[in-house]
């Protein structure tokens, strides 16, 4: 709709003046209104394109109906964190120069038990009275990659709430000087693993002073 132009009253060419003024205000504004307008229908199109401006083209799947839409049932959540609390398990630091001679039992045969532990429970682990559920075999690894495995072994049997498992060091005899590398060791890395509640020589039967019989700190399964 067109805005209505001022009505004014012209008598003489004097009156041209006031009537050139009215008719140049009255363009004006008309083009300001144009130019409004414009502008609003130039914003209005950005906004009707902002999505293709966004993503750039689109175009449409073949051979899919874009008008049905499939449920599928959501993944299964990664476990990040225990992922990361594995990580950080296997990467921890088993020490070797841990003194282990104060913490051990030795009588006749070696064992080790945890503050708080009873004498009781090295002398049932020692009678068998835990069957043996899993056990690992050290021979042949160097001893980086022993610790490595006894590490990631008991952490994994904890775990799996098994209680009795038995680590085989071997008794060193294929070892320079007939001297056992790996059994000091195994002794100083068990104790500082918290799932260590106790551990014995195994019985002869068992492997004697070959391995250690060890009981784990009831897990969950």
């Amino acid at each position: 709709m067109t805005a209505a132009r001022p009505i004014v009253s012209v008598r003489s060419f004097a009156d041209l003046k006031p009537v050139r003024r009215a008719l140049a205000e009255a363009a004006a504004q008309q083009a300001e209104r144009q130019q409004q307008a414009r502008e609003a229908e130039r914003r209005a199109q950005i906004e009707r394109q902002l999505f293709a401006h966004s993503v750039g083209p689109v175009r449409p799947v073949k051979g899919q109906d874009a008008r049905r839409w499939h449920h599928h049932e959501p993944p299964e959540p990664i476990p990040v964190q225990r992922q990361l609390d594995e990580a950080r398990v296997l990467l921890e630091s088993i020490s070797d120069e841990f003194d282990v001679t104060t913490l051990l039992d030795v009588d006749d045969q070696l064992s080790y038990r945890r503050p708080g532990v009873g004498l009781d429970v090295t002398r049932k682990l020692r009678s068998g009275a835990w069957s043996i559920q899993r056990h690992l075999d050290l021979h042949g690894l160097r001893t980086d990659e022993a610790r490595e495995a006894l590490g990631e072994f008991i952490r994994l049997a904890h775990r799996t709430g098994l209680r009795c498992v038995r680590i085989v060091h071997g008794k060193g005899l294929g070892s320079p000087g007939r001297v056992p590398v790996l059994k000091g060791r195994v002794q100083r890395w068990l104790v500082q693993k918290k799932e260590v509640l106790a551990f014995v020589q195994a019985r002869p039967l068992d492997g004697g002073a070959g391995a250690l019989v060890v009981l784990l700190q009831p897990g969950r399964r």
